[in-house]
C-alpha cells in the first residue's frame, strides 16, 4: 500500500518544483491576479484609458523589478526603494506617465533615469526601441541584465549621466524622465523630434508633472499635477573644462 502511495506524492512534490522554477522565471503569468487587480483598481480606476498601456502594466512582472524581500509589497499603491537612494515609481504614475507621452508601436523613445529598468520595460513593449540611461552605474548593471533576462532586446540601457540626454539616437519620438530636475535640462527639449512629448517632473521640493511639446513654432508646455520624485543626479563639472 505505502508503494502505491509514493508516485503521486512524487508527482505532486515535482509539480510544486515546477511551479517554484516558473515564479523564478520571467513567465508574465506569474502574480497575473495581483497585476490585473493593480490595473484594475490603482490605474484603470483612476482614469488611465489607453489600452495598449494598460495591457503593458498587465504584461510586465512589476516584482521582477524590485528587491525579492519586497515582492510582496510590488504590487502596492505606492514607491519601493531599490538602493543607491532611488526608487521604483508608483504603478500610478508610471501609466500616467507612459499614457502622457502617446507611445505609438514604430517609435524610438529615451527613457531617462532607468532605475530598476521597470519603465523601460513598460515603454518597450510599446514602441520600437527604447534608450534607457542611468548614472549609477550599479543600478545601470542590474537594469541591464534584468531587462536581458526577461526578454526586452529592444531595450539598450546606458550608463550616463541624463542631463546631457543621448544626442547619438536623436531625434527622439518621446522622452520620458524619472526623476525631477529643478529645471527641463535643454538638452533634452533638444533631442525632441517636431510633434514629440517630453514628460517629467521639475521642481525641488514642490514638483510639478509637466508635458513639453515640441511643435514647429517652438514648445508647449503644460502642467498635470503635483508629484514627489528623488533629483536628477548629473555628472559634476570639472574646472576649466567645456
Amino acid at each position: 500500500m505505502m508503494g502505491a502511495l509514493r508516485a503521486p506524492l512524487r508527482i505532486a512534490a515535482l509539480g510544486v518544483l515546477a511551479l517554484i522554477a516558473s515564479c523564478k522565471g520571467g513567465s508574465t503569468l506569474e502574480l497575473a491576479e495581483e497585476r490585473e487587480r493593480m490595473v484594475r483598481t490603482q490605474i484603470e480606476g483612476r482614469g488611465v484609458r489607453d489600452p495598449r498601456v494598460l495591457e503593458a502594466l498587465r504584461a510586465v512582472p512589476r516584482h521582477r523589478f524590485v528587491p525579492e524581500h519586497l515582492w510582496h509589497a510590488a504590487y502596492d499603491d505606492g514607491p519601493l526603494p531599490i538602493g543607491h537612494g532611488q526608487t521604483i515609481s508608483q504603478p500610478y504614475i508610471v501609466a500616467v506617465m507612459t499614457e502622457l507621452l502617446a507611445p505609438e508601436p514604430g517609435d524610438v523613445v529615451l527613457d531617462v533615469g532607468t532605475g530598476s529598468g521597470y519603465q523601460a520595460a513598460v515603454l518597450g513593449r510599446l514602441v520600437k526601441q527604447v534608450h534607457s540611461i542611468e548614472i549609477v552605474p550599479a543600478l545601470a548593471e542590474q537594469a541591464r541584465a534584468r531587462l536581458a533576462a526577461l526578454g526586452y532586446a529592444n531595450v539598450e540601457v546606458i550608463t550616463g549621466d541624463g542631463w546631457a540626454g543621448l544626442p547619438a539616437h536623436a531625434p527622439y519620438d518621446g522622452i520620458l524622465v524619472a526623476a525631477a530636475p529643478p529645471e527641463v535640462p535643454q538638452a533634452l527639449l533638444d533631442q525632441l523630434a517636431e510633434g514629440a512629448k517630453l514628460v517629467i517632473p521639475v521642481g525641488e521640493w514642490d514638483q510639478d508633472l509637466r508635458v513639453y511639446e515640441r511643435t514647429a513654432q517652438g514648445f508647449g508646455e503644460r502642467t498635470i499635477f503635483g508629484v514627489r520624485f528623488v533629483p536628477l543626479v548629473r555628472e559634476p563639472e570639472v574646472p576649466g573644462e567645456e
